[in-house]
């Protein structure tokens, strides 16, 4: 089959990011990470429903309810849709203005994962943030602290290794990973110099394959457990961000891109809209979600 790229609707977000989809309700979530804009559409009818929330915001990711856990500048907050109604969990200890939550993913456990950006550090200036994980009962843990840049956070099929790229390093990490304890085995999964492009969101199939954007490139990458590249695919956005599977049977891909970020902006009528891949070689999996209590 081959994969067929088309855009979905009129939405234009400035910073379109962190896609995810909802299998209970089977609708799309995304958000508008410079406005505070989150979405919510139902692909199968077209029905969307925009809400708002504090800027900028760093990412979101299906509850085990009719909600989101987000990722704030430097907290983070559980957003009910019914309600509208915004409920803060927790806040990481730096409150710095060059530095905030960037993307984030819930484990195979129920917990929230989530890194942060510090934006234009100095050169020998120590990184501050890192990755975060939010425990459904409220507790926080700083899992790294060497990571400036952290995007594309997702797991392997078992739950047991965890992806997670420094974008300005343009680097790709592997770790073994267990929701109770410390991150443990950091090693070099992909480094992407070569595609010209540092990596952006991602996901793993069902076959458990990798998948990440290279914004600066145009395109989507497609990794083998190995970090062996299986293929490339051009997409018609000037700057991709995220991706996420949905749909019925998950063989969806939808995408996000930017049409004006802090460093990038894209000029042609579609950049910054929401983009359906099909005809990919694997579907996806069913969205972790987090355990709100």
């Amino acid at each position: 089959m081959q994969v067929a790229i088309r855009r979905i609707g009129e939405t234009r977000d400035q910073l379109g990011e962190s896609p995810c989809w909802d299998a209970d309700a089977q609708a799309l979530n995304w958000i508008d990470a410079l406005a505070g804009t989150l979405w919510r559409l139902w692909p199968e009818t077209g029905a969307l429903e925009r809400h708002g929330l504090p800027a900028p915001v760093g990412a979101i990711a299906p509850c085990r309810s009719a909600a989101v856990v987000v990722a704030l500048r430097n907290s983070f907050a559980r957003y009910d849709f019914a309600s509208r109604a915004l409920e803060i969990l927790a806040t990481i200890p730096v409150d710095h203005p060059r530095v905030r939550f960037n993307d984030g993913k819930c484990d195979p456990a129920g917990n929230f994962l989530a890194g942060t950006m510090h934006m234009e550090r100095r050169p020998g200036e120590r990184i501050l943030g890192g990755l975060y994980r939010l425990r459904p009962d409220g507790r926080v843990e700083q899992l790294a602290d060497d990571i400036g840049f952290a995007n594309g956070p997702c797991f392997s099929p078992d739950g047991r290794t965890l992806y997670l790229a420094d974008s300005l390093e343009r680097t790709i990490w592997a770790y073994d990973y267990d929701p109770r304890g410390p991150l443990a085995n950091k090693r070099l999964f992909v480094d992407t110099r070569r595609f010209d492009s540092g990596p952006d969101g991602a996901t793993v199939d069902a076959q458990g394959f990798f998948w990440t954007v290279l914004t600066r490139a145009g395109r989507l990458a497609r990794f083998a457990p190995d970090g062996s590249l299986e293929r490339l695919v051009e997409v018609p956005a000037t700057y991709p961000t995220s991706l996420c599977f949905g749909g019925p049977r998950l063989d969806a891909l939808y995408l996000t891109s930017i049409s004006r970020s802090a460093r990038l902006e894209g000029h042609a009528p579609h950049d910054g809209g929401l983009f359906l891949v099909e005809g990919l070689p694997a579907s996806g999996r069913v969205p972790h979600c987090f355990a709100c209590l």
